[in-house]
């Protein structure tokens, strides 16, 4: 939980996933959503010592996508905007939004065919930020070093 002041994001916002080498996501703000989602591609579940662990792809835009293995945390049961339900894997990485630094579970799903590859849910934003609907893009990204 955050101890710090809370700050206002917009109905949409970028956010950094840096366990992931992402920067700049672009992520719909989503209390509709309880849990946050990232697009993913070609998903996989394998087991690895008795332990379930996830591959997949994110296209970035490059000659290759770039192919990931983490571990799941759990898989959860999700009901998609169109009504049905999904059994996704749930992966906790770090998020970086405005100068706000915190680990939170995303699940992984194909969501090519949104108009965003993120959803920021509400036990993301819980205790974090409030949402002003009527805006975008309100957080600035954090500064970088040189």
């Amino acid at each position: 939980m955050n101890k710090g002041p809370i700050s206002i994001v917009g109905w949409r916002e970028r956010i950094d996933i840096p366990d992931l080498g992402l920067t700049q996501v672009r992520a719909k703000v989503d209390t509709g959503a309880r849990t946050s989602s990232l697009h993913a591609q070609d998903l996989e579940l394998v087991r690895v010592s008795g332990r379930p662990r996830v591959r997949f792809s994110l296209d970035r835009d490059t000659d290759k996508p770039e192919v990931f293995d983490l571990s799941v945390r759990e898989m959860r049961w999700v009901k998609s905007s169109n009504g049905a339900r999904q059994h996704r894997p749930v992966i906790r990485v770090q998020l970086v939004l405005g100068g706000l630094r915190w680990r939170a579970d995303l699940t992984l799903t194909t969501r090519d065919t949104m108009g965003f590859p993120m959803l920021l849910g509400r036990e993301a934003l819980r205790g974090r930020f409030l949402i002003d609907p009527n805006r975008s893009f309100l957080q600035k990204p954090p500064e970088t070093k040189t």
